[in-house]
């Protein structure tokens, strides 16, 4: 794999807009995604009960065969809309397909931002003809920039992955900041490629890559109801993926690095972050109890304020894995902090560590349950009083 510029439109054939529609008082806030030929796509979801309209409409429609865009506009979540909303993000794909030359079902739509409002629909339909002449294949952040709420900078990344003899590109873009928080409820993100595949192993390779990526973050444990991911395949790079083998696995792998890429921007942009952990759980009895140890670690408040203070409380690491929800065997756990060992089989090495071991801005936090072979590793960030300022005043 080899990082390259170009973005979004990396992948040959797609293309890509950002514009101020009027969403917001200022700043971009309405993306469009659009691939020249007919792309497969499949796309995964929020597992929040309170699904926004878009999420609704857009699962409906990756039922179709193929799709030619994705529309996704910030500012507003068309949440909480009833019926009413879903008939909004209609509207807006059956406008937007009449002017690019396809089925109301081939445009996926996506939507963030504050909940409970109706989406200005009048602003956005005079801005579709704007956004669709804004289309090019530049190396631009513009879509990248326009589907950012509390964001501080666009997520994009883009690859060159050589399959067989022959090239492929893949590429994405993301925003998150806030509500982050696993099981598809964590963002939104495109990834595009040129690569054809069907549509089955597509949706088999992303959800491969999203366990150990945009499900393996958290920023403040608590789950959107707006977030997805959609990814675009369109075939014109020539090669071709129709069952199981080198090739698949190498799409996987390259498909998992791009996703974790654009993960570890969401982390790192956490609202009022200070500080990137990663917190590896290794000797499990199985997955679910190592992802439950590195969560409950991750999510804990005295673990995320502890880090934003650079204070080595080992205490209460230890304190969150004897709370999860499968007992645990104290006198097997050995924890680390920075590759430091300071509970060796559940007994402290230490009474006091000194802070210059957790001042850095990227921290290492590792824990050994020594009861199985499961590793899984999980990303987060501290917890600072800028969060408290962020989301005090988001209305």
């Amino acid at each position: 794999m080899k990082k390259i510029r170009g973005g979004i439109t990396a992948p040959r054939g797609f293309f890509q807009a950002g514009i101020h529609s009027g969403i917001k008082s200022k700043n971009l806030d309405l993306a469009l995604i659009l691939s020249e030929v007919p792309a497969v796509a499949r796309g995964l979801f929020t597992s929040n009960s309170f699904k926004a309209a878009p999420v609704v409409l857009s699962r409906k429609y990756l039922n179709m065969k193929a799709h030619k865009a994705v529309i996704i506009n910030s500012g507003n979540a068309n949440c909480l809309t009833g019926k009413a909303g879903i008939a909004d993000s209609v509207k807006i794909s059956d406008e937007l397909s009449s002017l690019i030359g396809c089925k109301k079902e081939e445009v996926l739509v996506c939507s963030t931002g504050i909940i409970g409002k109706r989406l200005p629909m009048g602003k956005i339909e005079r801005a579709l003809p704007l956004l669709i002449s804004s289309l090019h294949r530049a190396d631009s952040k513009k879509a990248a920039n326009a589907i950012m709420t509390t964001d501080t900078y666009p997520k994009e990344i883009s690859y060159s992955v050589k399959i067989g003899s022959r090239s492929i590109k893949l590429a994405g873009i993301a925003k998150g900041s806030g509500m982050i928080e696993p099981n598809m409820a964590t963002m939104l993100a495109v990834v595009t490629t040129d690569i054809g595949i069907k549509k089955g192993l597509l949706n088999k390779a992303l959800k491969e890559a999203v366990g150990e990526s945009f499900n393996s973050i958290t920023i403040d444990g608590d789950m959107s109801t707006n977030d997805m991911i959609i990814s675009m395949a369109n075939g014109l790079s020539g090669v071709m993926i129709s069952g199981p083998g080198k090739a698949y696995t190498q799409f996987v792998e390259a498909l998992k690095v791009l996703c974790l890429d654009l993960a570890k921007m969401i982390v790192r942009d956490g609202e009022g972050a200070t500080k990137f952990i990663e917190i590896d759980v290794m000797g499990a009895k199985d997955v679910f109890l190592a992802r439950e140890v590195g969560l409950k670690i991750a999510n804990s408040l005295l673990f995320k304020t502890m880090c934003y203070g650079s204070d080595p409380n080992f205490g209460r690491v230890a304190a969150a894995c004897g709370a999860v929800s499968k007992p645990i065997k104290p006198e097997r756990v050995d924890i680390y902090l920075d590759g430091r060992i300071v509970v060796d089989k559940g007994v402290a090495l230490t009474q006091k560590l000194p802070r210059t071991i957790f001042k850095g801005k990227e921290l290492m936090v590792a824990v050994d349950l020594n009861s199985g072979k499961e590793r899984v590793k999980i990303y987060t960030s501290d917890l600072s009083p800028e969060y408290i300022k962020i989301n005090a005043a988001y209305s």
